[in-house]
């Protein structure tokens, strides 16, 4: 019994300084939000896929030359796969993704008619797509806060934080839940990420100049 209370409290304190690391990470990055740049749910989805193992900002240079020729699951359904690959190259693995968000955008047009679902289950259904996909999708195209997106800086920042113990990022998300409040969970992930990117640098975090250095534990 001791045991289990000594837990619940540990559990108590570190909630309470996340709630606090957010507040102030939200207070430095108040306009933190998804850097994949999208009109609409579809091409979020899209870029959301060519992201992976690639930097947001490769993925924008070469999503405004792929929407202007296939904006709709429609056209990009039909497109020739040379021309895609060629298109996205630049991302990394091109043969696989093209292949992904062709057969992605043919689903959304023949099952889907058109359009993206808004749920879990379907999302994951589709070619390409994993939890960390829907997630960014559901959390940035429609306001629903379905899980907590872990991306390489959210899992470095969650561990570097002690809110988790784990490095799968299922496991990491996990843990997170248990951490935030359900309305803030995609927030949680843009101000991870935000601060990953431009504080908390992995070859050269800026601790002397870190806004929540007094409550990261692994600040020296």
């Amino acid at each position: 019994m001791l045991i289990f209370y000594f837990g619940e409290v540990l559990i108590l304190k570190n909630k309470e300084r996340a709630q606090v690391i957010f507040n102030e990470l939200l207070r430095v990055y108040p306009d933190a939000h998804c850097e994949l740049d999208h009109k609409n749910a579809f091409e979020l989805l899209i870029a959301t896929i060519l992201s992976a193992q690639t930097t947001d900002v490769r993925v924008n240079q070469v999503t405004p030359i792929l929407f202007k020729k296939y904006p709709t699951p429609e056209t990009l359904s039909e497109a020739a796969l040379d021309d895609v690959e060629e298109i996205i190259r630049s991302t990394g693995f091109y043969k696989n993704k093209a292949k992904n968000i062709i057969a992605c955008a043919k689903e959304l047009n023949n099952i889907h008619e058109g359009m993206v679902p808004k749920d879990l289950e379907s999302l994951v259904a589709l070619p390409g797509v994993g939890r960390k996909t829907a997630n960014v999708v559901l959390g940035n195209a429609f306001n629903i806060n379905e899980g907590i997106v872990v991306d390489t800086h959210v899992k470095r920042l969650a561990g570097l934080f002690q809110f988790t113990g784990n490095t799968d990022p299922s496991k990491v998300e996990r843990d997170l839940i248990k951490l935030f409040k359900r309305e803030d969970w995609t927030m949680v992930s843009h101000l991870l990420i935000f601060h990953g990117r431009r504080r908390c640098v992995a070859r050269k975090p800026q601790c002397d100049l870190c806004e929540v250095a007094n409550n990261c534990p692994s600040f020296q």
